[in-house]
């Protein structure tokens, strides 16, 4: 019997203009799974992960995260019941050092009630658990560094440990990878799969193919605002359709 997903959307279509950017496209992510959500530029993955954390509304279709209908939810409800996001263009608290972006992010769910904020003294837990996450991802020797001193491959781990601080049930990687070098991005998706091992539910959406790969079990490819295959890696990337929507893609 196969287990309740995670996180599903259901036959969500959006148009924007009259133009399917979703159709009827599906996505089930079970619990513990490293997911690449892949497909040529255009194909709707922002799209989708937009309609997931609540920032565009289907037309069409619903979200379901841990069993529950969120699809009337907004952001910062659907947020607080699990799902974090960690951008492609990072944006930082600048001025701020690095563990304090973080702490920001572990201390929220004591900021949503005034009362509760105001009796708070101590910051002590908020930075323990900010240097754990920070060491998770790798970044620990700049704790204390200003972030306006970092270069992007701090940056982007930064951005994670930022989303992990939310404490995710499903956390959403929106191309980690891209703008790092071929070291970098090696390194950071080392991460994720690290992260992914200590039971971390990952969607990963990236361009780099090699790296995705290398490190997702399942792959779900759309195309044109359409699920186009799902499956293990080799088996989805042998699929003539997939080697046909990525044809001048890949060398891009």
């Amino acid at each position: 019997m196969t287990a309740m997903p995670l996180l599903e959307a259901r036959q969500v279509s959006v148009h924007f203009g009259g133009v399917a950017a979703l159709d009827r496209v599906t996505l089930a992510v079970q619990p513990g799974e490293l997911i690449g959500l892949i497909g040529p530029n255009g194909a709707g993955k922002t799209t989708l992960l937009r309609t997931i954390t609540g920032v565009v509304k289907p037309e069409v279709g619903s979200i379901h995260l841990d069993g529950e209908d969120i699809t009337k939810f907004a952001v910062h409800a659907r947020v607080r019941r699990g799902l974090g996001l960690s951008h492609q263009i990072v944006r930082p608290f600048r001025g701020m050092s690095s563990v304090e972006n973080v702490m920001i992010a572990a201390g929220s769910r004591h900021t949503r009630h005034p009362l509760v904020a105001l009796c708070r003294w101590s910051r002590r837990a908020e930075r323990q658990a900010a240097m754990a996450l920070l060491d998770m991802v790798g970044i620990a020797d700049s704790a204390d560094a200003e972030v306006g001193s970092l270069p992007l491959g701090v940056l982007k781990r930064l951005e994670m440990a930022r989303a992990l601080a939310l404490q995710p049930k499903v956390l959403m990687l929106d191309e980690p990878l891209a703008g790092l070098n071929h070291v970098e991005a090696a390194a950071l998706a080392d991460a994720i799969v690290e992260l992914n091992a200590n039971g971390q539910t990952v969607i990963l959406i990236e361009h780099n193919l090699s790296e995705v790969i290398r490190i997702c079990s399942h792959l779900v490819v759309l195309d044109n605002g359409r699920n186009l295959a799902e499956g293990p890696p080799d088996t989805v990337m042998a699929d003539p359709a997939v080697r046909a929507a990525y044809v001048g893609e890949a060398a891009a």
